[in-house]
């Protein structure tokens, strides 16, 4: 029985010791030192020895285990350690490889032009108000002067969702919101950046969905003469220092009088070329005093207060400004068209 513990014990150990991996390990384990394992078969057969012998054979026994155990806790560690290096090995990376770059976005052009000009305003002391692009015909119409069959409605064939409710046409009914919260008390000298819609058909230079920015002040003592500083301020920082502007009568319902602003061509400096169609000015937005019944129907005695509003297409600005010939480029995701307006390349 002695013998036999001994060559168990040499056999395993020769097995362990040629073991290539753990399931390998694991198979030896449970042959030697499992409860069907040939240590066991040995020790059945202890009832045969005298009280003297079963002693020192159950000693001799726990040892060949203990022995058989240390050496294939030591070989897994091993075999553990070594299938981590090879995994390090196999995962190494080269630190002193040039990285790769990593393409970032940048702002739209639509939003650079719809932000430089809001810091613009902000710097002169505007707020930037927003309101709802789902709005009720009454801002959008009625507290603008344009009663329900006033036939200037015609001009901005809309999306009506019920009778009472349609997609805003103008971001104006944020003006006429916030005169409104205003109660009859100035200053109010706000811009009102946003989407519009109108029924149109989509083309080079219309689309039925555009953006608009508007700018209101009211208060005491404001003149057409504010209005013409504020946008030749306007046009010189959008479209340089040496731009000039002119006004020419025109007519909105919600402003009285009425201009239609115009800078000088920029490409040519007024001596006429094909962006201004050979008459040296481009027009860029409409304008106009407050009309006295905007005033009236948002609070504001007319008699006290006066003021100026304006309104203007970005599309239009971004188009004149970046020499873009074709509206329907802003809103085709193009990558080729929006990487012309990348800071990063």
């Amino acid at each position: 029985m002695q013998e036999r513990l001994k060559e168990l014990q040499t056999e395993a150990l020769e097995r362990v010791n040629t073991a290539d991996d753990l399931k390998e390990l694991n198979e030896i384990r449970v042959s030697y030192l499992g409860k069907k394992g040939p240590i066991t078969e040995v020790l059945k057969g202890m009832g045969k020895l005298s009280a003297e012998e079963r002693p020192k054979m159950g000693a001799l026994a726990n040892e060949v285990r203990d022995a058989i155990a240390a050496a294939i806790e030591s070989k897994q560690k091993n075999l553990e350690e070594a299938a981590v290096a090879a995994k390090l090995a196999a995962e190494m990376i080269d630190v002193t490889l040039p990285g790769r770059p990593v393409k970032s976005g940048n702002h739209h052009p639509l939003t650079r032009v719809v932000e430089e000009i809001e810091d613009l305003f902000i710097g002169m002391g505007y707020t930037v108000a927003e309101g709802p692009e789902v709005e009720k015909d009454y801002y959008n119409f009625e507290a603008l002067n344009l009663p329900k069959d006033h036939p200037a409605r015609d001009m901005q064939d809309s999306f009506y969702i019920t009778e009472d409710i349609l997609l805003r046409t103008q971001t104006s009914p944020v003006q006429a919101r916030t005169m409104e919260k205003h109660q009859g008390k100035g200053p109010v000298k706000i811009i009102c950046p946003g989407k519009v819609f109108r029924r149109d058909h989509d083309d080079a230079t219309h689309s039925h969905q555009f953006m608009q920015i508007e700018g209101l002040v009211v208060d005491e003592n404001i003149r057409m003469s504010d209005l013409k500083g504020t946008l030749e301020v306007f046009a010189k920082a959008m479209f340089g220092s040496d731009r000039e502007i002119r006004l020419r009568p025109s007519f909105f319902p919600f402003t009285e009088p009425s201009v239609e602003v115009d800078v000088s061509c920029f490409k040519c400096g007024g001596k006429g070329c094909n962006i201004c169609k050979k008459t040296g000015w481009i027009e860029i937005l409409g304008a106009g005093m407050v009309h006295p019944n905007v005033l009236e129907m948002s609070g504001f005695d007319s008699k006290k207060y006066s003021g100026f509003a304006f309104g203007m297409g970005v599309e239009r600005i971004a188009m004149l400004k970046y020499g873009i010939d074709d509206i329907r480029h802003f809103y085709t995701n193009d990558v080729r068209f929006l990487k012309q307006f990348s800071i990063h390349e």
